[in-house]
């Protein structure tokens, strides 16, 4: 029996379901179901729900060939589409996009606010991720790029100017799944285009240091080989970051996670997953103003923590208060200025234009209440009148910091010229004596090791004596003292790199032996004596005293000796030409022997 023909309907919603277009126009709108995808398959839009929320469905974009569902734009992510109903994202006559319910209720729309739209107006989805309304001439009149959610993307332009009329901020979403906006975002700050700042609501949670006039900022990540440079750029006036990867970099974006931190990560195809390559702030102590008034995150130590700046001291048991100044400046011409490198900017400056280095300096030490000031060309990136950037500040200095990796810039920090000099004197007086005291320790430190081993070679040969001298009165090693040296335990584990197997010559019966090289370049062979050997002190006394007293140019000579806990080790000279038989019979005995030499 034939099968029956299916329905054309059935037919029309197949090919609806399969169709993968990369653009929607005013006859053909995106319902619940369909999806765009871009020209290449890198980027899909359509309508998605947030695994584990009720809250709804929304319309948005996400990587189309990761495995791991990852959305980069949000349109309504404060108004989802709910109760089931099924929404539709159409093109409009009037060169719009417009999201509204099964109701009809409007839920999203670009508002271009164009009174007639032209025929063949598109909503084209780019390889970039970029959402663009495009004019049958090709012009582009609206893109979600200039109205990012949590994400930047390769090649999109942050503007970082607040008098920018496409000024915006990322705003992260309010949970792992929740893409509405929650109370952290991050832009331009409102006082300053110089620097980029995150916001727990109306509240600095971290901060960018002002913009030095570098055009780019290069990332290398040598697993993975691709390269991340990030471009902050003045056209006009108005700043504006972007990034770009290298070709055949993974799949890269920076966005602004809903704990509060700016995250830049790229894809790892072999764990499925985002690593993250960089991340702020971090750490803790880089908070907005965490370490307080002239406070400072030093990123340098082992462990980041909170310091006072040059010529200040802790104002209290914590740095909830920060610091205070040890000496007032005078104000009367006497006062100096201490250069603190590799700083971090603070925050609450003055922006001095068209000042160069002397006179940004005279901007400060002219004004009493001026506390710091720091100073940059700007050639690099300004594209204005205005070639350098002169920032004083008037007060307290909060959320300034020391870089680890030595990047930041200058500041120059107005100390009482008093003050510098005590400090000069202390460092004059303080470095001679440190240093002193440290080469006394290390003679000390040589002058105990020597006297160890001669005392601890002459108890063993006085004791070993003793001994032979009830068996035969006639052994003629009965009274005699070897000077022989004592090496330190720590000094033939490191001369050996801890006993490495790459370093062993051979073994024996009574144990292993092994290449080191001492401190001044002396090449040994180590003989360290297998503690299940059976060899027990009384053979070990008798070999170093034996070998010791032995010298004959066919015997390796014996060097020194070692005694830790339950170790015993012999230290030979060190003979490079393999062993004795080997000149003997012609080089016909194994080079694996080696340890004849010390047997």
């Amino acid at each position: 029996m034939a099968p029956h023909p299916l329905p054309m309907f059935v037919l029309l919603s197949l090919i609806c379901l399969c169709r993968s277009d990369d653009r929607l126009t005013p006859a053909k709108p995106l319902s619940a179901g369909d999806k765009l995808v871009s020209d290449n398959g890198v980027f899909a839009l359509g309508f998605f729900s947030p695994t584990n929320s009720t809250a709804g469905s929304y319309v948005g974009i996400w990587y189309n060939n990761i495995p791991k569902r990852t959305y980069v734009w949000v349109a309504n992510r404060d108004k989802p589409i709910t109760n089931g109903s099924p929404g539709k994202l159409v093109v409009t006559n009037n060169s719009d996009l417009v999201l509204s319910d099964s109701q009809g209720r409007t839920l999203w729309t670009t508002m271009n606010n164009f009174t007639t739209g032209a025929t063949g107006t598109s909503a084209v989805l780019l390889d970039s991720g970029n959402l663009v309304i495009r004019s049958p001439s090709g012009t582009d009149i609206w893109q979600s790029f200039h109205y990012p959610t949590d994400t930047i993307l390769p090649g999109m332009q942050l503007p970082l100017s607040t008098d920018d009329d496409l000024y915006t901020r990322l705003v992260a979403w309010r949970g792992p799944d929740d893409p509405a906006t929650s109370n952290y975002s991050m832009g331009g700050d409102s006082s300053s285009d110089l620097q980029v700042v995150i916001w727990n609501g109306t509240r600095p949670y971290w901060r960018r240091a002002a913009w030095d006039g570098a055009l780019v900022t290069a990332l290398y990540q040598s697993s993975t080989g691709f390269i991340m440079t990030q471009t902050t750029v003045d056209i006009g006036g108005k700043f504006y970051l972007t990034f770009t990867v290298s070709n055949g970099s993974p799949s890269t974006r920076m966005i602004l996670h809903y704990t509060g931190m700016f995250q830049f990560l790229a894809w790892n195809s072999t764990s499925s997953s985002w690593e993250v390559f960089i991340e702020r702030p971090n750490p803790i102590c880089d908070r907005y103003a965490y370490c307080g008034p002239f406070g400072y995150c030093d990123a340098t130590e082992t462990v980041p923590k909170c310091n006072c700046l040059s010529g200040y001291e802790p104002d209290g048991a914590n740095f909830s208060r920060g610091c205070r100044r040890k000496e007032e400046p005078t104000c009367s011409g006497g006062d100096t200025f201490s250069t603190l490198r590799g700083m971090k900017t603070p925050d609450k400056f003055v922006y001095v234009r068209n000042r160069s280095f002397d006179q940004c300096e005279a901007e400060c030490r002219n004004n009493c209440s001026c506390t710091a000031y720091a100073f940059s060309n700007m050639k690099n990136g300004s594209t204005s009148s205005d070639q350098s950037r002169c920032l004083i500040w008037l007060g307290e200095l909060v959320d300034t910091g020391k870089f680890r990796d030595g990047s930041g810039e200058n500041l120059y920090l107005r100390l009482a010229s008093s003050a510098v000099d005590r400090e000069s004197n202390v460092l004059k007086i303080a470095l001679p004596v440190i240093a002193s005291i440290l080469i006394l320790a290390c003679i000390s430190l040589v002058w105990i090791c020597k006297s160890r081993g001669k005392r601890r070679i002459k108890e063993t040969k006085n004791k070993y004596t003793g001994q032979l001298s009830k068996k035969s009165k006639s052994n003629e090693l009965e009274n005699e003292t070897i000077e022989l040296p004592y090496i330190c335990f720590e000094d033939v584990v490191t001369a050996t790199d801890n006993f490495s197997d790459y370093n062993m010559l051979g073994k024996g019966g009574f144990g292993k032996v092994y290449k080191g090289r001492l401190e001044g370049g002396n090449e040994v062979a180590v003989k360290r004596l297998s503690k299940s050997s059976g060899q027990g002190a009384d053979e070990f006394r008798n070999e170093v005293v034996l070998i010791a007293k032995l010298q004959h140019r066919n015997l390796v000579r014996l060097l020194g000796y070692c005694t830790h806990e339950d170790e015993k080790l012999l230290l030979y000279e060190y003979l490079p030409n393999k062993s004795l038989d080997t000149f003997l019979f012609g080089m016909f005995c194994s080079y694996g022997h080696v340890s004849q030499k010390y047997s």
